[in-house]
């Protein structure tokens, strides 16, 4: 009796991992798929959901915004804003003109406002290659020294022996350098 019972047991340890396999199955491949019924009803709604529209209307929006800031550019400068017929948004009087004409010599045209930045950019530009050169001659400087100095303490006499006068003047300086003595000469 007790072996009918072990294989009992077997067969259901068995059939439950084989259903908890299927289960894992199932979800990892996204479930028990769909229903003709089912298909066909979703391929006929119309979810609204089209990529190519979404991606047309982002980008008449992010167009639009552009169009606003540069009228807001133009506005701020006081140049006359031109819609697509290439006449004058506003139907502006005689006075209008006379106040554009008088504030023409003090606003800053985009020309002039280019040439700044792009002079400024320059600028820039070559301070920030002065100081790589710097960084660079130091750095080469630097390791000449280190070349040197490395030279002198790897010397060695007729029979092997280091030559201890580098050496030697190298603990000097370190010395010195730790002590804040400065040699003059």
């Amino acid at each position: 009796m007790k072996k009918f019972y072990q294989n009992a047991d077997h067969e259901t340890d068995k059939s439950k991992s084989a259903e908890t396999k299927k289960r894992k199955n199932m979800r990892r491949l996204g479930g028990g798929g769909l229903s003709l019924q089912t298909f066909a009803n979703m391929k006929s709604e119309n979810n609204r959901y089209n990529p190519s529209l979404i991606k047309k209307q982002k980008e008449f929006y992010k167009n639009a915004k552009y169009v606003s800031k540069f009228r807001k550019s133009l506005k701020q400068q006081n140049i006359p804003d031109k819609n697509e017929t290439g006449e004058t948004s506003k139907v502006g009087d005689d006075d209008d003109d006379d106040k554009r004409k008088g504030k023409s010599n003090k606003r800053i045209g985009v020309e002039d406002l280019y040439k700044q930045t792009r002079d400024e950019m320059e600028r820039v530009r070559k301070e920030r290659e002065a100081m790589f050169q710097a960084k660079k001659e130091a750095k080469e400087e630097a390791e000449s020294r280190r070349k040197e100095a490395k030279g002198k303490m790897l010397r060695k006499t007729r029979h092997g022996q280091p030559v201890m006068k580098y050496r030697i003047e190298h603990l000097l300086e370190s010395i010195k350098k730790s002590a804040g003595i400065n040699e003059i000469a």
